[in-house]
């Protein structure tokens, strides 16, 4: 089979396109032919060394195919299964084939199409846990979130606004503000025109957001702490513009405010948790409740370029590799 393999960390030019043998699904495993594999940041925070790994490695920690074989004694799935994943620890998903724990599957609705099921999971877990378990958004909350044209972005608001809140979303320019005005933001701040602090302040009259969903990190963390009301939780789940430098807790403590980094897989440790977060995002995206925006599709050979598409944020959605047919 082919797949995409990292032999040294670096620019996105290491991923090299290569001819590797078919894995054999071991005690608990099950090999799914892989139909869509999304691409994340933790793909680029691995591939350029930020997040360790064991080199040589195949990058991908989400995917969605058809189970084509199973270990002996696994009975979560069965050969023939429509599935989904975005399992913990780096699955591979870069790949024609892969083997995932069984545990970690999760069935795709009838009528979900694969390349929308692999754009669903790692976003679509992320935003449901974030607004409905991390910080539970209640119906009148002011709700800020940053990156609001992005995979995730989108997904937050839509889910914030489901839920009853007012939504301010931060972008980069007016075709992104047009996204995230579609996915239902009440306002959108062009930080690149605006000081966003400053702009959330006047939008609530000075008294601040209950929430800032960030995955920015460095570039915006201290406005958005600032950003925040009285006993605000202050939500950082990302680092696109770099990690976080050391935190003063004078600022949190004027406020009593809460910080977290939460992870998903920290809120899918068990198969309950992960068919909670899972079900719940596929099903309402098969029943058109929620719009999952694809920005494009590339051949798996190309994970080069979508790597550099998502570094230099000329996305607006969710880029999917798709292997050769088999």
């Amino acid at each position: 089979m082919r797949a995409i393999r990292v032999h040294e960390t670096g620019r996105p030019e290491v991923m090299q396109y290569e001819e590797v043998g078919r894995p054999t699904p071991q005690e608990g495993q099950a090999l799914v032919k892989v139909e869509a594999s999304g691409v994340n940041f933790i793909d680029v925070y691995q591939r350029t060394g930020l997040y360790a790994r064991e080199s040589p490695f195949t990058p991908g920690m989400e995917g969605a195919g058809t189970v084509s074989a199973v270990a002996p004694g696994v009975d979560t799935v069965q050969v023939g299964d429509r599935v989904a994943f975005a399992a913990q620890g780096g699955s591979g998903s870069y790949a024609e084939y892969v083997t995932v724990p069984a545990d970690k599957l999760v069935p795709v609705p009838a009528g979900l199409e694969p390349q929308r099921a692999a754009a669903a999971m790692l976003q679509g877990m992320t935003a449901h846990y974030l607004t409905h378990t991390t910080y539970k958004v209640q119906p009148g909350d002011r709700v800020l979130i940053h990156a609001a044209a992005g995979g995730v972005g989108a997904l937050v608001i839509q889910m914030a606004k489901r839920l009853g809140a007012t939504v301010y979303g931060t972008v980069s320019t007016e075709g992104k503000a047009q996204i995230a005005r579609e996915a239902g933001a009440d306002e959108v701040i062009l930080y690149t025109e605006l000081d966003f602090e400053e702009e959330l302040r006047r939008l609530t009259g000075g008294e601040g957001v209950n929430v800032v969903y960030d995955s920015v990190g460095k570039d915006t963390f201290s406005k958005s702490v600032n950003s925040l009301a009285m006993r605000g939780y202050m939500v950082s789940f990302g680092q696109s513009s770099g990690p976080v430098p050391s935190v003063e807790m004078a600022p949190i403590a004027k406020s009593s405010l809460f910080l977290t980094r939460p992870t998903l897989f920290h809120y899918t440790t068990n198969r309950h948790d992960l068919l909670m977060h899972a079900g719940a995002v596929l099903d309402m995206i098969a029943a058109g409740e929620l719009e999952l925006r694809i920005d494009r599709t590339l051949p798996l050979a190309q994970a080069a370029e979508a790597h550099r598409l998502l570094e230099s944020r000329a996305t607006a959605g969710k880029v999917l590799l798709i292997p050769d047919q088999q």
